[in-house]
């Protein structure tokens, strides 16, 4: 089956076509902003405009805005392609990126957040989460993080900040999708926000 993959949750904004595990055609873009105008035409420029049986879209945490332009499309293309629709964390496929690049082993993920907070994650040599994600002070990051190895936006300011360990500064990308363990992609139902939304209804 193919799998569209769509990630629009950081800085960063990918696409990519896979056949399986093998990877048919994709793109990454560092946009900062914009994703909203980027990733239709990313997708429309892909074999087939992208069409797929399977479309997987990053969850978050990241940009609020940037997450929900992800799961938008996902959630359109699938309703009219009729194609099953799944989501995945985006610091997780940071982690089996790492994984990837420096050998299996541990790590801490840490990716830029809001409010000068970062989110950060500890991962096994799994590649599955070790502890629950969390929004918090760069300082309260690396008083957290103890393993060797870190991947993310962040990674080389925690290195510098600990003064110990080895920095890889990743962002997600949709073409490396097949390096995610298979029990970190599920439904696409509740995106991953990392942090309460800034805006508040008004009290009664």
């Amino acid at each position: 089956m193919r799998t569209l993959v769509i990630d629009s949750a950081t800085e960063a904004c990918s696409v990519a076509l896979l056949d399986g595990s093998d990877l048919i055609a994709g793109e990454s873009r560092m946009l900062g902003r914009g994703h909203a105008e980027a990733l239709v035409p990313m997708i429309a420029a892909l074999p087939d405009k992208g069409r797929a049986g399977r479309i997987a879209v990053a969850l978050g945490p990241g940009s609020f805005t940037g997450v929900r332009v992800g799961l938008a499309a996902a959630r359109a293309l699938a309703l009219a392609w009729r194609a099953e629709l799944v989501g995945y964390p985006t610091l997780a496929l940071v982690a089996a990126m790492a994984r990837a690049e420096a050998g299996v082993q541990a790590c801490t993920v840490a990716m830029t957040g809001g409010h000068g907070e970062w989110f950060a994650q500890d991962f096994g040599s799994d590649g599955l989460p070790l502890a629950s994600l969390a929004s918090l002070t760069p300082t309260a990051t690396v008083a957290a993080s103890t393993a060797p190895l870190v991947a993310g936006s962040q990674a080389e300011a925690l290195v510098a900040a600990r003064g110990s360990g080895t920095a890889l500064p990743l962002w997600p990308d949709a073409r490396r999708f097949a390096l995610l363990p298979p029990a970190l992609i599920g439904a696409a139902d509740q995106p991953l926000y990392g942090r309460a939304p800034d805006a508040r209804l008004p009290a009664a």
